[in-house]
Order: structure tokens, then sequence, then C-alpha cells
């Protein structure tokens, strides 16, 4: 099924412990395209400056993602620069320009209209809107947003919320817009404003899902070199879209098991800078880390009798 984001591309300038890397590929929409692009065609909404060379635009094209919503502006790309130290689960913003995307204002192109699965990426919750009132008939509709319009836009934030499926946001995020500091609470006011889920991301820790009164666990995995987390919340985003988008139902097995596709395309985005490796996985490399994933977390049952013979049951 065909599946749109509307998000930022951009260059970013990012400065980890174990490296750094100057003016590279970035922007939500561009991490969230090519890993969604691995499960289903991708149709991707953003802007870009007159500086942003062809040879980036080839790492879309080269995945198939569609980019007739790719506009081309008058000034520079959106660029941002960050930092981590230690603590690879908190990005130190340096400097942030947004250059041709403080005027965006997107208008979807006709087919995209009819796009059956929308993923709105954190930009302005007013533009979110804005962008869902041209889709037609969506089937599943998830957003995400950041600290910066919990603080500055919350009445429009809960305006979007109340018309998506499904809220992806970080730990720190929910815990700010619930106002509470318990996790469980918090995610739990959250959906009372109309969404059916939230999915909350919590770096290294893996994500977690509150859907009514079920909650379930995706773990993270171990990865032994952590590059860069930069995007990994949006590959994150892009692997469970773009897994349910090519499954078509939004069942709830088939939930958990876009959050693990997700949780696998993360694990490989924080190998490199950029999109240096998830732009160029094989179906062997996601099929191999999807089971590991399984495999992390499988157990086999208890049976009654073997609890009685630990004295567990009177």
């Amino acid at each position: 099924m065909s599946l749109l984001v509307v998000g930022s591309v951009a260059f970013d300038s990012v400065k980890t412990p174990f490296g750094e890397a100057k003016d590279v590929l970035g922007g939500s929409a561009s991490y969230f395209s090519v890993a969604a692009s691995y499960f289903t065609d991708v149709r991707l909404v953003a802007v870009i400056g007159k500086d942003f060379p062809e040879e980036e635009i080839s790492v879309f094209r080269d995945r198939n993602i569609d980019i007739d919503g790719l506009v081309s502006a008058e000034g520079e790309t959106f660029r941002w620069e960050g930092s981590y130290g230690y603590d690879l689960n908190e990005a130190h913003t340096i400097d942030t320009r947004l250059n041709v995307f403080a005027d965006f204002k997107p208008d979807l192109p006709r087919n995209y209209r009819e796009s059956e699965y929308v993923f709105l990426a954190n930009i302005d919750p007013d533009l979110q809107r804005e962008v869902l009132s041209q889709v037609k008939n969506p089937k599943f509709v998830a957003c995400d947003t950041m600290n910066f319009w919990i603080e500055n836009k919350r009445d429009s934030l809960k305006e979007t919320i109340k018309l998506v499926d499904l809220l992806v946001i970080n730990e720190g995020e929910a815990r700010e817009l619930g106002e509470d500091p318990n996790l469980v609470k918090a995610a739990r006011k959250i959906l009372l404003w109309g969404p059916k889920r939230i999915i909350i991301k919590r770096g290294e820790y893996g994500a977690i899902m509150f859907s009514g009164m079920h909650i379930f666990v995706a773990p993270a995995y171990p990865i032994e070199s952590v590059f860069d987390p930069t995007g990994a919340g949006d590959s994150f985003a892009g692997g469970l879209m773009g897994y349910l988008a090519r499954a078509d139902s939004l069942s709830e097995a088939d939930i958990r098991r876009g959050m693990v596709c997700g949780s696998t395309m993360a694990s490989f985005n924080v190998e490199d800078f950029s999109l240096n490796r998830i732009k160029k996985l094989n179906r062997v490399d996601i099929m191999d880390r999807y089971t590991e994933f399984k495999n992390l977390t499988h157990f086999e049952d208890l049976s009654e009798e073997e609890f009685a013979e630990m004295g567990v049951l009177t």
C-alpha cells in the first residue's frame, strides 16, 4: 500500500565521541523514507534549497522513492548541527538554520492525496493538519513531534493528536506532553486525547506501545559499535510504517511485528553517520537481524507443575 511521509530533508553536522561528520544528508523525511522503502513504496514530501546536490537526490532515487513531492526552492537547505556525549540518548543542538524549511507549505501532488498510510514527521502541528486535510481517506495516520512544539504550540499539537491513529514520541517528550514523570500515567493521559495508540521511543532501551490497557515492549538491539544515533527515531518510524503499509493490516500482531521492524532499522541506522548504513542494506541483513530481535526476548512458558515444584503455588 502507498505510504506518504511529510517532513524535513536537511544537511546535518554531527559530532559524537566516536567521530564526526559535516554537512551530510539528514532530516526526518530522509531517514524515514529510506528505512520504509525496504518494505513498501514511499512518497516523499519535503523542501530543499538550490544548494542540494544531485548526488544526494540519488539516495532517494536508488531506493525507488517517489520524489514528485520533493520541492526545490530558492535559498539554502535546512541545516542542523549537534553533538552527543557518552549518553547517546540525548542530542545537544548547537545550531539550527531552517532556511527554505521556514516557509515550507506543502501542496501534495494529486496522486499523493490518495495515500492510504500517512506519517506526519516532526513539523509544525498546524502544518501537519494542513497536510492531513489534503489526504482524502487515509487508512492509518501516525505523527511525531518534539519538545519545541510541546512548549510553544501545545494546544495546536493536541488538535493534531486528536486526528491521528498513532503518536510516536520519545520518552522525555511523552513525560512533558502528559505532564507526568510516570511514563505509564503520561501515556494513558495522552491516549484520552484521541489516538488509538502511542509508541514511546526510549533510545538504547527500546520502545513501548500503549493501546487501551495493553502494553507491548520492543527491545533495542545491543550494538557493539554505535557511531551516530541521529535519525534513529525516524528510521524506527520508517520501519514500523513501512511494514504496516506492506502488510496492509492493523492487527495487534502486525503492529507488534512492525515495531520490531522499526527497531531493526533503527539498529542499523546508528552503526554509521547519516544514512550511510541504512541506504545499502539488503533483504538478508534485515531478515537476520529481525530474527535476532526475536531471539533476544524469546523464552518458554513454565508449566503449573514446574511452578509447584518451586513452591510458588500452594
